[in-house]
């Protein structure tokens, strides 16, 4: 099987969501970076783990755990990850400027 890419990623992850907002993380610019590690050799030796690092839209933003906790449980659905881990980072702070022209449109801001 082929290994797991960054699009892969991106791709499963538009199907998360801030609850508070309905664009996905993705078109919001939330997702900051995503790296990848080779598993352990193991019984799982083909797959890859994933480490993602991803900001709110604010720090005092009250859904951080269900969103940390949906990107993990959706990457870890993909058949080429053992495991993924998920760090919240603050730097640099997230602006509107990261939103996607789609999520611009979705939200009204042309």
């Amino acid at each position: 099987m082929p290994p797991v890419t960054e699009q892969d990623v991106l791709s499963a992850l538009k199907s998360c969501y801030d609850p508070e907002i309905p664009v996905n993380i993705v078109d919001l610019g939330l997702i900051y970076s995503v790296q990848f590690a080779a598993a352990p050799n193991d019984n799982n030796s083909d797959k890859q783990d994933v480490t993602v690092d991803l900001t709110l839209t604010s720090q005092g933003c009250p859904e951080h755990v269900s969103i940390s906790a949906q990107v993990k449980s959706r990457l870890e659905q993909l058949s080429g990850i053992r495991n993924a881990t998920v760090n919240v980072v603050w730097t640099p702070p997230w602006t509107p400027e990261r939103l996607s022209p789609d999520a611009k449109k979705q939200l009204g801001i042309e």
